[in-house]
Order: structure tokens, then sequence, then C-alpha cells
């Protein structure tokens, strides 16, 4: 009799436990459009081999963040919508230090992830209400608010803001 009366207090245990143990790796919904972004390297939440492959929708359905900014590329004030890096990199678990981000022309440049901040940079695949295409810098571009602080206008920076990005390496 007194072992079934100690089934509830185990059970009670075992969930206990089982709710202090990490979040274990979760596989992401797979792309239904043409993939705009993949990531590898050092990430929980994958879809594949390893890697994350996103189509635009599933860039949407991660968050809009929408950055009204000037840049030295274009003329005048912008809007620039996409996902904040720091969603993005929430999203796929990431847990490296260091981004090393790709263009289609294998252009490569390092972001770190503590760039990866509330109201920090975004990966933009909107100019105005607009998808961007290859020639408009897109389907992907890493857009800083560089009118938001002159901490974003510096070259560093600006050498930072990849654009037809497709590709992402957390290290």
């Amino acid at each position: 009799m007194r072992a079934i009366q100690m089934i509830p207090v185990m059970a009670l245990a075992m969930s206990v436990i089982v709710a202090a143990l990490p979040a274990s790796a979760k596989t992401l919904p797979q792309p239904h459009g043409p993939v705009l972004l993949t990531l590898s390297g050092e990430i929980e939440h994958t879809n594949g081999d390893g890697t994350a492959a996103l189509d635009l929708e599933m860039l949407r359905e991660i968050g809009q963040t929408d950055i009204e900014t000037e840049t030295i590329w274009t003329d005048g004030m912008h809007r620039f919508s996409g996902v904040s890096l720091k969603a993005l990199l929430d999203y796929v678990g990431a847990q490296g230090t260091m981004i090393e981000t790709s263009a289609i022309n294998d252009y490569m440049v390092e972001i770190p992830v503590s760039d990866a901040v509330t109201d920090g940079p975004i990966i933009a695949y909107e100019l105005d209400g607009k998808t961007m295409s290859r020639r408009e810098k897109g389907p992907l571009w890493v857009i800083y608010p560089f009118s938001s602080s002159s901490d974003y206008r510096t070259e560093v920076i600006y050498s930072r803001s990849i654009w037809q990005m497709d590709r992402m390496k957390v290290k």
C-alpha cells in the first residue's frame, strides 16, 4: 500500500527534474518558398543537416522590425523592414560569439554576436515596403539604425552592413 502512495510523489519529482533540464534542440519548419537565408555553425534549432534554411515567410514569422534611417548607399531617409538580428539568433538558438556572413557573390564579413541587441541591426528584406531585388541590394541586407546614434556611423559598422546576404555561420 505504501508503494502505491509513493507513485504521485515520484511523478512530481520527475516532472520537476525534467522541467529543470535545459531546453533541447527543436526542429524548425521546412521552408515552402525559395530559401533566402541559410544559418549554420553553433545553432541549436535546425530544419536539416545541422542548418536552418529560411524563406521570406519564415523570416516574417519571427517578427518584423522597422528601421527608418539614412544610409551612405541611399539618398534620404528610408524605411527598412526585416527581422532583428537578435530575434533571428534567438530563433535558431545561436551559441557563438561571432557571425560569419556571406553574400551571393561570396563576399564575407564578420559581425560580433554582441551587435545583436534590442533596437540594433536587422536583416532587412524590404525597402520602403517593397521586397528588395538583387539590384536593390537584396534579397537580404544587414541594416543598422545609422540615424539613431553616431555609434552606428563608423567605418567598422558600415563594413558590417553586408547586402545580398544569403548565409550566416555562427562561430
